[in-house]
């Protein structure tokens, strides 16, 4: 980060009292007699068990049988185990409260790129989805199996997450981009037995196949069935013992199924992490943990409520999709818009066409298209966007620029930016602003309540106003259980760096305001001649360059130094002669010499994958010549051809 930005004294958002009171985290906080959030934040920290029981009540889970004990720790924190005793299921705290409360409510709205349009209610929805729990169970598919879903953003999609779980299978949503080798390495680590897939879709115009990345990727598998959903006819599939159309399956199936109530500890779904650097991790999320959870996650961070509409272009293959945009939203009885595009798609302006029409109250996005309709000049003032009222943004750490720019042109200076950040292993977020929040650029918040989160230095003390490591003292209910088939590396990763204590891999910095900012992951630190740099810190100053709209650094080795700063960089605007020498005397001034870039480098865009993350590991393998490995994460390969 800057010099002048590292600690912040001015608030740039101060809440109005309307925009605090009617929050829902106010009404929580009002029926426990709490007086403000510091005093939330610690009574939930200190009290794990009369805060997770209030949530689960609050926000209107469905127990079959109540559970005994909010959490087991006798084993250790690290095989935490919540609402023991209880039995549940997902679906029964969220889509069959409201087909029968409020069946006519729109639960979602699928958009397509070519304009298209699907609305299903909440009773239509429960028809879809037990339809297809039936033609499921027909399959045999029972409790426990697990049952892959390769998808684009359509109405089936979603059908086949909530039909897993009413009846018990398990489902592990793979992000429809990925390629052979990804799908392939999935599916044989979960032993899934049924894979959903598309016969094609569309992506900025373009036809995009799936079969042959399907039939490849079934071969050394236990899929015994793969269901097609007739969707954009990009391939041609001829019906046989493996190959079934989804609309087939269900053709004849009952609109009517019962949901199975299970034990809270049992497994809703496995979610694989992007695997940009080595095997994808496998983690496992369950019916009763993840439901308090994921309701917390909408209800109070995001404050969402039963007549918003959301329009957060998340992938479901991602833990941002799943918590937001299916269990969170439904658990609420909120509407969503999905889009299933490119969200710059047919023009720049596409986003806010969407916003206007279906008059959205909630918006998210990431940093990364920020910063792509900052460079576009996009131009959401010419929009009615009066509906927003929340605007989320996570997936990455934030510059102040890209901030700024949601908060002026889209927020016009009155709504709150929801800055959050935490993972697939986290269930959601753990550090977010919260409603009633005074806010302060690229902030992202404090500890959700609930969440005993700190920065510890090197040596495993608490600091202030200086970087350390982002840690968890205590386990929340949507905690990993462990990672599939894999124990060893769960301990190894999140338990290993200091006693008892949950490691996350972030950088970060609480201010004297106690509020947060991300500083990028422990893994991206540059050491030059002994002093450690973030990368965020690098690049949010190169960012705040006029010319610059994006940018990565990455370290090389170096004689003198040890190691050296190259930075990659995207610009809005023709350079200028001695641009390179200029931005790197920029950076020297506005952080110190220590971290001037021993080399610039231009490129049209930066290598990124699909949910935005910038893979600083192939900039950094092209660049000294050594292997790339897999590139089926990345969503723009092209682009390591101008290094």
């Amino acid at each position: 980060m800057c010099k002048e930005s590292l600690v912040l004294s001015d608030f740039a958002f101060v809440p109005t009292k309307e925009q605090t009171e009617s929050s829902n985290i106010f009404g929580f906080m009002k029926k426990y007699q709490i007086d403000s959030l510091p005093a939330l934040l610690e009574k939930a920290k200190n009290d794990l068990d009369w805060y997770w029981e209030a949530v689960e009540k609050d926000i209107g889970i469905v127990w079959e049988k109540k559970y005994h004990s909010v959490s087991d720790f006798s084993k250790g924190k690290q095989w935490a185990k919540w609402f023991i005793g209880g039995t549940t299921n997902i679906y029964a705290s969220s889509v069959d409260k409201f087909a029968r409360s409020n069946p006519n409510k729109l639960a979602y709205v699928f958009v397509s790129e070519d304009g298209t349009e699907k609305k299903v209610t909440y009773f239509e929805l429960n028809e879809q989805v037990c339809k297809l729990a039936n033609g499921l169970k027909s399959l045999g598919i029972e409790k426990g199996d697990v049952v892959a879903i390769y998808m684009p953003m359509i109405p089936e999609a979603i059908f086949a997450i909530l039909a897993c779980a009413k009846i018990g299978a398990i489902q592990t949503v793979i992000f429809s981009g990925y390629s052979t080798e990804s799908l392939k390495v999935r599916l044989q680590d979960c032993k899934a037995k049924i894979l959903f897939t598309s016969n094609g879709f569309f992506r900025k115009g373009k036809p995009i196949s799936q079969k042959k990345v399907v039939i490849e990727s079934i071969r050394d598998s236990k899929i015994k069935k793969v269901l097609v959903v007739d969707y954009k006819s990009v391939d041609q599939y001829e019906g046989n013992d493996v190959f079934v159309y989804y609309n087939d399956l269900i053709s004849n199936q009952s609109s009517s199924c019962k949901t199975e109530m299970l034990d809270s500890e049992s497994p809703l779904f496995i979610l694989y992490t992007s695997g940009t650097t080595g095997k994808p991790k496998g983690v496992l999320h369950t019916h009763g943990g993840f439901s308090v959870f994921a309701g917390h996650q909408a209800a109070y961070l995001i404050d969402m409520k039963e007549p918003d509409v959301l329009f957060w272009p998340a992938d479901i293959g991602w833990i941002t999709g799943l918590t937001w945009n299916v269990y969170g939203l439904l658990e609420i009885g909120a509407t969503s818009i999905i889009y299933d595009g490119a969200i710059d798609w047919p023009d720049i302006n596409r986003t806010w066409k969407i916003i206007q029409e279906h008059q959205v109250t909630i918006f998210g996005l990431s940093p990364t298209a920020i910063r792509m309709f900052k460079k576009e000049k996009a131009n959401p003032e010419s929009y009615d966007l009066s509906s927003i009222r929340i605007m989320p943004t996570t997936g990455e750490p934030i510059d102040k620029d890209s901030w700024w720019w949601l908060f002026e042109k889209v927020g016009d200076k009155k709504i709150p930016i929801m800055n959050l950040s935490g993972g697939t292993e986290i269930g959601g977020a753990f550090l977010s602003v919260l409603p009633g929040m005074k806010l302060k650029p690229s902030t992202v918040g404090v500890p959700c309540p609930g969440i005993d989160a700190d920065v510890f230095d090197d040596n495993g003390k608490p600091i202030r106003n200086e970087k350390g490591f982002v840690i968890i003292k205590q386990p929340w209910p949507s905690m990993t259980r462990s990672l599939l088939n894999d124990d060893t590396r769960y301990l190894k990763t999140y338990w290993s760096r200091f006693p008892n204590t949950w490691f996350h891999g972030d950088f970060a910095l609480i201010d004297s305001d106690e509020l947060w900012y991300l500083h990028g992951r422990v893994d991206d630190v540059i050491k030059v001649a002994g002093h450690r740099l973030g990368t965020t810190e690098i690049e949010e100053c190169v960012i705040s360059h006029p010319q610059v709209s994006d940018a990565a650094s990455i370290s090389i080795p170096d004689s003198v130094t040890g190691e050296a700063i190259v930075v990659f960089c995207v610009l809005n605007s023709e350079k200028g002669q001695n641009f390179e020498n200029e931005l790197k005397e920029y950076v020297s001034d506005k952080i110190g010499k220590i971290a001037k870039p021993k080399t610039i480098k231009i490129l049209s865009e930066l290598p990124k994958t699909r949910t935005g993350k910038i893979m600083r590991r192939l900039l950094k393998s092209k660049l000294l010549g050594e292997p790339l490995g897999d590139l089926s994460g990345l969503e723009n390969p092209h682009v390591l051809n101008q290094i």
